[in-house]
């Protein structure tokens, strides 16, 4: 549900940026008729001289144009999103590993149980997955337990994998979407250019329009590749925090484990 919510907010933010650029693009700027013959000629001295403006990057890039912006929006959405949220806080505390470590101790389970619901960390699910199989079979053996606590593991670690993926997705789909508006680019300027025999005036309109197409590649990878760059660091912070979970895990179930032993004595002793 989250990752859901966390892709529809980036579309629809991008869309909105996106359809307001556009909007912009098209209204008429109205111009003296002697600017406008000087801002022809600058224009024929100059034929990239618009390349950075939005403008000028619709127009050489074509239609691909804005699914790359949608691209953009999206990932530097994502890269902002997980640096805030991809931290030790959100994954396993102290302040929780010393309230679980007392509870545990004492044997107040529902009490920790309380403490899971109100927490939103993962090692805070596994705990309460844990406690609440606990609870609901008095008469399950460590092991049992041991089995649930290793399943919820697994799968609160390939939700954190699962959560940084759609970024290394953008980095992935850019640099191809950007190949196909090269493609593209190219069928046109080579079906113009077909058209019109051979002479020096066509083979400089050739090197424009191959200028103009790779500007869609020189787009997708300055999308992707800062995107996978992200997706590396952020894969390397999640595998860390991990494995700091795999160990709190690890720390809770000892405690377990004592009171599991603790409880089978005294009942042998009754």
């Amino acid at each position: 549900m989250h990752r859901k919510i966390l892709l529809a907010l980036a579309v629809l933010v991008a869309l909105i940026f996106t359809m307001t650029l556009k909007a912009q693009a098209q209204q008429p700027a109205p111009a003296a008729p002697a600017a406008a013959a000087k801002a022809t000629t600058a224009a024929e001295d100059n034929p990239y001289g618009d390349v950075l403006t939005f403008n000028g990057f619709v127009k050489r890039t074509g239609v691909m144009a804005y699914p790359l912006i949608i691209l953009s929006m999206i990932a530097f959405f994502m890269i902002v999103l997980f640096g805030f949220t991809v931290r030790q806080g959100t994954v396993v505390s102290d302040g929780f590993m010393n309230s679980a470590d007392a509870l545990i101790r004492k044997q107040d389970y529902l009490g920790l149980l309380a403490v899971c619901n109100r927490r939103n960390e993962c090692i805070a699910r596994i705990t309460s997955k844990t406690l609440d199989f606990a609870t609901r079979n008095p008469t399950a053996s460590f092991e049992e337990v041991k089995e649930v606590t290793e399943a919820e593991g697994n799968r609160q670690s390939s939700l954190l994998l699962a959560r940084i993926a759609y970024l290394g997705d953008v980095g992935a789909i850019a640099p191809m979407l950007g190949l196909l508006g090269t493609t593209l680019g190219m069928i046109t300027t080579f079906h113009e250019i077909s058209g019109k025999g051979v002479g020096g005036s066509n083979q400089l309109g050739l090197a424009q329009g191959v200028s103009e197409a790779l500007l869609c590649t020189a787009s997708g990878l300055v999308i992707g590749i800062p995107a996978l760059m992200f997706y590396a660091i952020f894969r390397g912070k999640v595998n860390r925090l991990i494995s700091e979970m795999e160990a709190a895990t690890t720390h809770l179930m000892a405690l377990l484990a004592v009171q599991y032993k603790r409880a089978a004595r005294a009942v042998a002793g009754q």
